[in-house]
């Protein structure tokens, strides 16, 4: 049988430029949800441009979040871009999330659709939850071999011997993103009648079924998928292998495992309009039952004019590693400038009140060395020379936002064999103490069973998953 390969793209968060003017209220906007909003037009194409060339791989599939307000202006302009993608030749799957329509009153998404303007928003036309469907089912629902019609979810043959499902977890829109009871029932048959077949199925929605990190199913468990234990355990019971997500914005590989020995892997893609945005090429070897998973991002963003700037240095500079890292220089040199690009995405009126103690620690954080971080806790001793000699030239900020830049686009640099890793660990073990002496409730809540804050900051640290975050390769069978 031939390989089939294809294109994943998620959280494209499309605004459309008839939606907004320059001016505060947009640029807030942007800075709020800390993703490059105003240029989504430009990276979208950019990305499209990719695959167009292509002439190898035929499918485009869209996990979610394809516009990010809900509204009908930007609604018809994505479309617009999946009708230039099967007038090439191309065919595109897609499916929808939370924030691809607005809330009326009958679930909890609380999306309102506007304009904005160079002073405020104004209502404008809205997409609503039960129309999505119709509006999108010539990309997906309509070769579909099964079509769940109250969710919007659906399969496809993807190529010969494998098939995809496209599970449209809207649920009520906020405390259950995932499918209820009836099309639950529905995707375990579709897995059924694909393994009846003799083929291989992969599965795709919005919402991870697994955390990016441990702390975050404690921290935002309503930012999974809604029924993501029960998802796990299908998974391992009709020994499908993969589920692509989004939504987090985060580059992720994660490997569950029961304990029956059982797996499957979830594979999370960053956000296409975030810190180095990136999409994933798929390619299944239906004879092999092999499946190999490659990232692809691209250096300048096509039509945009960011100076010397590269896309991941325009992308990185928009979310709040970037801005954290350009507004700790501007405290102490220019505190008006802070000021201003902290509108929007911090308290501005408690920064200028407290002017001189905001300005004082962030002076001696510039000042501070690593070492002192490693003395702090207990990762000095557990230093070489050599390490000891680099922490105690090394600022301690630019371990901060080391481990800031890796949040989203993965692959976290500082392993077992750095300085870095032994000061942040060294640190873990200090408060795990504390927090164990003092029993503070509210981080204990945090952690995991088994596990402490020592091992939870090695997920930080760098990739303790699969080794990689951008590829991997592994059996379907």
């Amino acid at each position: 049988m031939k390989q089939t390969s294809f294109y994943l793209v998620t959280d494209n968060h499309y605004v459309s430029r008839k939606v907004w003017v320059e001016g505060k209220p947009f640029t807030h906007r942007e800075r709020g949800d800390q993703i490059a909003l105003k240029a989504t037009p430009e990276i979208l194409d950019t990305f499209l441009e990719k695959i167009l060339a292509d002439e190898t791989t035929d499918t485009v599939i869209f996990t979610g979040d394809n516009v990010n307000n809900g509204d009908m202006a930007s609604h018809y302009e994505f479309r617009e871009r999946l009708e230039r993608l099967t007038a090439a030749g191309k065919k595109a799957y897609v499916i929808t999330a939370t924030h691809d329509y607005c809330g009326a009153g009958d679930d909890e998404n609380g999306f309102s659709a506007c304009r904005y303007t160079e002073t405020g928003t104004e209502p404008t036309e809205f997409m609503r939850k039960a129309e999505l469907l119709d509006f999108y089912f010539d990309y997906g629902p309509k070769q579909a071999l099964s079509l769940h019609r109250e969710s919007g979810s659906y399969v496809v043959q993807l190529g010969e011997g494998v098939r995809l499902a496209m599970i449209c977890d809207n649920g009520n829109g906020r405390s259950h993103c995932g499918l209820f009871e009836d099309g639950t029932a529905w995707l375990r048959e579709q897995i059924r009648a694909a393994k009846a077949a003799g083929e291989y199925i992969l599965l795709a929605t919005h919402h991870p079924v697994l955390p990016p990190w441990d702390v975050f199913e404690k921290a935002a468990p309503h930012e999974l998928y809604g029924g993501n234990r029960e998802m796990r355990q299908l998974m391992c019971e009709e020994n499908v292998r993969v589920i692509f997500t989004g939504h987090t914005h985060v580059q992720n590989i994660r490997k569950y495992t029961d304990s029956e020995g059982r797996w499957f892997l979830n594979i999370a893609t960053i956000a296409l309009v975030n810190a180095a945005g990136k999409m994933r090429r798929v390619t299944v070897d239906p004879d092999a039952g092999v499946c190999d998973v490659r990232s692809v991002g691209f250096e300048r963003i096509n039509g945009l004019d960011t100076g010397d700037r590269t896309a991941y240095e325009y992308l990185h500079a928009l979310n709040f590693p970037g801005i954290l890292e350009d507004l700790l220089p501007l405290a102490v040199s220019d505190y008006e400038a802070f000021l201003s690009l902290a509108e929007g995405f911090l308290p501005v009126d408690q920064l200028r009140k407290h002017k001189t103690a905001v300005r004082t620690l962030c002076k001696k954080l510039q000042k501070m060395k690593l070492s002192t971080a490693a003395k702090f806790g207990s990762g000095w001793k557990n230093m070489s020379p050599e390490q000891r000699e680099y922490a105690k030239k090394e600022p301690l900020q630019n371990a901060i936002f080391g481990v800031l830049r890796h949040i989203y686009p993965g692959n976290p640099p500082y392993g077992p064999d750095t300085a870095e890793y032994q000061a942040v660990l060294g640190i873990a073990r200090k408060l795990d103490r504390y927090v164990r002496r003092f029993r503070i409730e509210k981080v204990q809540s945090l952690i995991p069973e088994g596990s402490s804050l020592e091992e939870m900051a090695k997920d930080f640290l760098y990739n303790t998953r699969t080794g990689d975050d951008d590829a991997i390769r592994f059996d379907l069978k």
